[in-house]
């Protein structure tokens, strides 16, 4: 076994799901309020699938209702509008990529605020799942963020951009990169905490990190071993760093932040009745 520390995020996800399912026990018998998610699928792909197998599974386990939707993209609007409509249906996320990326946005603002669980529309009311997984994930390992040099490695829409708008606003020293910037490798190596979240399988390599750093690998990417992550092999041969492990680090949390937003919507209708 190495001695580099790992930041587990099934262990923390174990606890995390025992008290959803409490929750959501309490909804169902207190205000017959069954947490209901819907999920738009316009573009059939073995990943996402993959992804959509553990959002059912895990509703299954807190009793939250999972709705798969597989249409059209020229449907999706008028889909979004009925669901919206549809006081049963507490969630809504839409699965992306979509077919034509250049509607993304359109689709995604299409969902209305309060039930925009994946957090991604111009005026959602949540946190996307993936930092707030991020940051359950360091604060259940007691990893201090005040002080700290702080990079995150890309800027996409899922996790890169709304980490950094959210630590930003919580006073962080936070530095962003991205393929376009200049450095990159002296930035990372600069590094307390390193937040990894390109999905290009190996971009970050031993010569970038401190041996000290701790580093969360939320990429996902594709190559010959299936899914794996933005970091190198050879960054986890380092034994002094704190890291993700190659499976079951944001991953499980960002399922389990999900759901959390998922509970607090349909909780919310409760206040309003």
């Amino acid at each position: 076994m190495m001695a580099m520390k790992e930041l587990n995020g099934r262990e923390l996800a174990g606890y995390i799901k025992e008290r959803q399912a409490k929750a959501v026990r309490g909804l169902r018998q207190a205000h017959n309020v069954i947490p209901k998610l819907a999920i738009i699928r316009t573009n059939p792909d073995p990943v996402v699938d993959s992804y959509m197998r553990i959002k059912q599974s895990y509703g299954d386990d807190v009793l939250v209702d999972v709705d798969v939707h597989t249409i059209k993209q020229s449907d999706a609007l008028a889909t979004i509008e009925r669901l919206n409509n549809d006081t049963q249906v507490h969630g809504i996320i839409v699965q992306i990529p979509l077919p034509d990326p250049t509607q993304t946005q359109q689709i995604l603002d299409a969902v209305a605020p309060n039930k925009d669980v994946d957090g991604l529309a111009s005026n959602t009311l949540f946190d996307p799942a993936t930092p707030m997984a991020i940051q359950w994930l360091l604060a259940g390992y007691g990893v201090e963020l005040a002080s700290k040099n702080i990079v995150i490695v890309g800027v996409g829409r899922l996790v890169g951009k709304p980490l950094a708008r959210i630590w930003k606003a919580s006073k962080l020293h936070v530095t962003t990169v991205d393929k376009s910037s200049a450095n990159v490798a002296a930035i990372t190596k600069a590094a307390d905490v390193l937040v990894c979240a390109t999905g290009v399988a190996g971009l970050v390599t031993a010569d970038m990190v401190s041996p000290h750093a701790v580093i969360v690998d939320a990429g996902v990417a594709t190559d010959n071993n299936g899914l794996v992550g933005d970091v190198a092999q050879s960054v986890r041969d380092i034994e002094t760093i704190t890291i993700t492990p190659e499976k079951g680090g944001v991953g499980p949390l960002t399922v389990s932040a999900l759901f959390e937003n998922v509970i607090t919507a349909a909780r919310a209708t409760v206040t309003v009745r």
